[in-house]
């Protein structure tokens, strides 16, 4: 795997804003995108792992910025932290659902997977594209993920929440492929990550843990993530709009 230090420069001047950056892969992210010289604004509900974030690396461009961004509130202050100009933008704040099947999801569990799922990967990129389009161009990177390809990799609201964040991907791709920016996603398989996905289902656990145990690749690292989010992020993914790409150890190929 190649190293941020192999593209260093690669982000110089730009200024990026990542979600879920206190943890994972949006950390993995935040501090690739720094090392490549770009000024991170890293967003998370959580302040203690941002705080730990800036303790850790003093010496990066990090902007921290404890926030819901489910709500619009949220989302203004991490826009505004961005000081009137976002280059890149990388929502990877995500949420599963305990792996609950149609005939078992409660709405609470529905609404808040796709409060932070769907509706804050929206808002934020409806944030950035007025600043994007004024400066005449911008990246958009939304983490999916493998159960947006298939059914068999999460309940019903997570696998719904990462089909429509495919769709917003797409959609925004297509809107504005004219005006210099760019949308896509990536889809992860397993990654070593602190998201928590119990089964809190025995029907789920019975359909789908035999299937996932003959076919779930090796657990990804975080920064094996990050890298392919960079990439799609950086000039050198120019000629790449409205993918969907599986950085799965080849699950989807299956």
């Amino acid at each position: 795997m190649s190293s941020a230090s192999e593209f260093s420069g690669r982000f110089a001047g730009r200024t990026a804003i990542v979600t879920g950056a206190g943890s994972g892969i949006g950390r993995a992210t935040a501090l690739r995108l720094a090392r490549e010289g770009a000024r991170v604004v890293v967003a998370d509900i959580a302040a203690d792992r941002l705080e730990q974030l800036a303790a850790e690396f003093p010496d990066l461009d990090l902007h921290l910025v404890a926030a819901d961004i489910t709500g619009e509130e949220g989302v203004r202050a991490v826009v505004a932290a961005a000081g009137g100009r976002v280059d890149a933008l990388a929502n990877v704040a995500g949420i599963m659902d305990a792996f609950l099947p149609p005939a078992e999801v409660d709405d609470a569990t529905w609404e808040r997977v796709f409060a932070v799922n769907v509706t804050a990967v929206m808002r934020l990129t409806r944030a950035v594209l007025p600043l994007m389009l004024a400066a005449g161009g911008g990246a958009i990177v939304n983490v999916s993920s493998e159960a947006s390809l298939r059914a068999s990799a999460s309940g019903v609201a997570y696998t719904a929440s990462k089909h429509a964040v495919n769709g917003i991907t797409r959609s925004t791709a297509v809107f504005y492929k004219g005006n210099g920016t760019r949308a896509n996603a990536v889809a992860p398989g397993p990654v070593a990550t602190n998201i928590e996905a119990p089964f809190k289902s025995e029907h789920a656990a019975g359909v789908l843990g035999p299937i996932m145990q003959t076919t779930i690749p090796p657990v990804a690292s975080a920064d094996q993530l990050a890298a392919t989010i960079t990439w799609l992020l950086s000039d050198d993914a120019s000629n790449v709009n409205g993918v969907v790409l599986p950085s799965d150890g080849g699950w989807s190929a299956l």
